[in-house]
């Protein structure tokens, strides 16, 4: 166990997948909830909710490959390790070792593609699912305009080649982090400093910052793949879609309709919130979650 600022309640583990070294914290009993977070962040963004989650399911927390304190794998020329349909990988097979062959996930932003991944991957494996302020990729691709490449600039910064956005944000990534907590939120003071600078300590890292660069080029190439390939296919699992009302997915996207258009089942709702909806809007993300994995 690495990390320094532990959820409250929960226990710590380090699982060996076929590609990785996931870092895990879970806590509670029954119905299995994996919940899965997004960049710049670490599992430590569920720290709102996650120990009042516990008490009605068995909820289990990784870094995904590339981020907090799981390892970063080596990449390749088309960035193979860091699509999402390994990420995925990586999160059934953890879930395996901790005994649960189906369960529900819930992921925010990086994590919700990959939560989106998943389900298609593995539809008999995810019983339930929340995406929590995403559209799909393809999506946020085919729609670029001025207001959204402006707001989600790093889409195309972060995948840059020779190491052009590493030497960057590695000059000051604290800099870069905070302003990227600052920029995609619309709540003052919802980052608590504990929570903060647990994201520091990770992001700070080289490899860190190299492994989520990565994230987002395969994002712009081999993920763009995978999600053309199956255009066809539909999500049949129950699918709850939240966003922030303020944010920039919220005011640019009809994220029902969008959704809807890729699944059979589709409910949701924006949250009194920006981007980050479990630390702005803690109370209604939880809330809406419980309601929705329990039903």
């Amino acid at each position: 166990m690495i990390t320094t600022t532990q959820l409250e309640g929960f226990s710590y583990s380090r699982l060996t997948t076929q590609g990785a070294d996931i870092n895990v914290a879970s806590a509670g009993s029954g119905p299995p909830l994996l919940l899965l977070h997004g960049y710049p962040q670490t599992h430590y963004m569920w720290h709102k909710t996650a120990p009042a989650l516990s008490q009605h399911f068995h909820v289990i927390c990784p870094d995904l490959r590339g981020y907090g304190d799981s390892s970063k794998p080596e990449s390749n020329a088309q960035h193979t390790p860091y699509s999402k349909r390994e990420m995925a990988k990586d999160m059934v097979e953890i879930m395996q070792q901790l005994g649960h062959n189906t369960f529900y996930v819930a992921g925010h932003d990086r994590g919700a593609r990959v939560a989106h991944r998943m389900i298609l991957d593995y539809p008999t494996t995810i019983l339930k699912a929340a995406v929590l302020d995403i559209v799909p990729t393809i999506e946020m691709f085919n729609s670029i305009d001025q207001i959204s490449a402006t707001g989600y600039y790093h889409w195309f910064f972060l995948i840059q080649s020779n190491g052009l956005p590493e030497k960057m944000i590695g000059q000051d990534p604290d800099y870069y982090l905070n302003d990227k907590l600052n920029r995609w939120s619309t709540t003052p003071n919802c980052f608590e400093q504990h929570a903060i600078d647990e994201y520091l300590r990770c992001f700070r890292e080289p490899s860190t910052i190299h492994a989520t660069c990565e994230d987002y080029r395969a994002a712009a190439s081999i993920d763009l793949e995978h999600d053309k390939a199956d255009l066809d296919k539909k999500i049949n699992c129950p699918l709850l879609v939240l966003w922030g009302e303020h944010g920039i997915i919220g005011r640019h996207f009809d994220l029902l309709e969008i959704w809807n258009q890729c699944a059979t089942n589709v409910t949701g709702q924006a949250l009194n919130c920006g981007h980050f909806l479990a630390e702005e809007s803690p109370d209604e993300t939880l809330d809406n979650l419980t309601r929705f994995f329990n039903n």
